[in-house]
């Protein structure tokens, strides 16, 4: 599997953040490159990966619906034991992503250890238009510190929609990001960019590590 790693990888990193993409874009969009070069440049290197029904798309093209959970969780888990081989222990390793990447990386760290941290852009709390099919049941078995980063107007989670989720919720950081949807694009007619709002998440991810880790 090939590994997108950001320059400081590979010179004893002190926090790394595995980056899983969305359902349908893949590990080198211009949501994740630009994520990622600002993730680098508050001190956090990456790497990114790609699930397997996105690496066969990318070999013949052809689109394809997201694997089973059980075999996104198996190809996250080999990234999360090979990073840990490559850092050691002197790094803490983070696992998130975007929209369902964020999701399988928070099912990961409910369910094993080694896992430091939680970091999810734009958290697919439910589908579109279906408020009562919440994802959020295993929030409460993730040991780590789990951050959530979310725009206001994202319709896979805004915050009108938290009320009654309280317990849920308990323990994790949300921060929102004003205007931006699920992909951090914001209104025209505000003054901050997507670029803006991507960098605010990064920045924010930081003060997260810094605080909770």
């Amino acid at each position: 599997m090939e590994l997108i790693k950001t320059k400081g990888y590979g010179n004893e990193p002190k926090v790394v953040l595995i980056l899983a993409h969305g359902a349908g874009a893949p590990a080198d969009s211009t949501f994740m490159e630009e994520l990622s070069a600002a993730l680098e440049q508050e001190g956090i290197e990456t790497v990114r990966f790609e699930f397997p029904y996105m690496q066969k798309r990318r070999l013949d093209g052809k689109k394809r619906p997201p694997d089973r959970e059980h075999v996104l969780l198996d190809c996250f888990t080999r990234v999360v034991d090979q990073v840990r081989s490559d850092c050691g222990s002197g790094s803490r390793v983070l696992v998130g992503g975007k929209s369902m990447g964020g999701r399988m990386a928070s099912i990961l760290a409910s369910r094993r250890e080694g896992i430091d941290g939680v970091a999810c852009f734009g958290y697919p709390f439910h589908p579109p238009g279906k408020p009562d099919r919440w994802r959020t049941g295993h929030f409460q078995d993730v040991s780590c510190p789990m951050l959530v980063l979310q725009g206001t107007r994202d319709p896979f989670g805004k915050p009108s929609e938290m009320a009654g989720h309280e317990q849920e919720l308990e323990g994790i950081r949300l921060h929102w990001l004003e205007g931006g949807n699920h992909d951090f694009q914001p209104l025209k007619s505000q003054p901050q960019t997507q670029a803006e709002l991507i960098v605010a998440a990064a920045r924010e991810t930081r003060i997260f590590v810094d605080e909770r880790l």
